[in-house]
């Protein structure tokens, strides 16, 4: 029998995890403020830590951005769907998504973003060397002058040609509560239907 109290807390429970990672795009002490991306290299997953940049909630979607030269940025450019996973330790919540990327570069989104990317954030694309590349010896991937110190604005100018935005639009999300006493687990689709899913 369909129980409208049941559907409703679901309701609250989702609204209240958008509201943790809204949280989670500028505090960097949120268990949200970074996420586990997973990408396709051929047929092999890869996984990695990225940051969390921005949220919209109608249509649902999830920003981060990175070096146009990294190979998630090549992966997502090759198999455009990928997921996304955020886990709280401490309330002990997971949050699930299945996701289409979109790459933004050398564009006007891209620009945009840019245009309000921090200095010490800028100088992380002005590295010589593409991510993940094999080196001969240590290197911090930075602009050795800048090691201690932002850029110049001028300066910093050079990373935009390595700069990219991408977009995370949902498709689906699985958020799941755990608790001693049972624990709680539905899913969401991209028309925003709820639907409770064994733990």
């Amino acid at each position: 029998m369909f129980d409208r109290n049941k559907m409703n807390k679901i309701k609250k429970i989702y609204k209240e995890e958008l509201q943790h990672l809204q949280d989670g795009i500028k505090n960097g002490k949120s268990p949200f403020h970074t996420f586990s991306l997973s990408s396709l290299n051929d047929n092999f997953p890869e996984s990695r830590t990225v940051v969390l940049r921005g949220l919209t909630l109608n249509p649902l979607q999830i920003y981060f951005n990175a070096d146009y030269r990294s190979p998630k940025a090549k992966e997502l450019l090759n198999h455009k769907y990928c997921s996304a996973l955020f886990y709280d330790m401490n309330r002990r919540v997971q949050i699930r998504f299945k996701c289409k990327a979109i790459v933004n570069y050398q564009n006007d989104v891209s620009k945009k973003v840019w245009i309000h990317t921090a200095l010490q954030s800028r100088k992380c694309y002005m590295g010589p060397f593409a991510p993940s590349k094999k080196l001969d010896d240590w290197h911090p991937n930075i602009p050795e002058e800048y090691l201690k110190k932002d850029p110049e604005k001028k300066h910093s100018e050079d990373g935009y040609i390595n700069f990219s935005h991408i977009v995370l639009e949902i498709i689906e999300s699985d958020i799941l509560h755990l608790h001693h006493d049972g624990h709680i687990r539905f899913k969401v689709d991209n028309k925003e239907n709820l639907f409770y899913v064994s733990p």
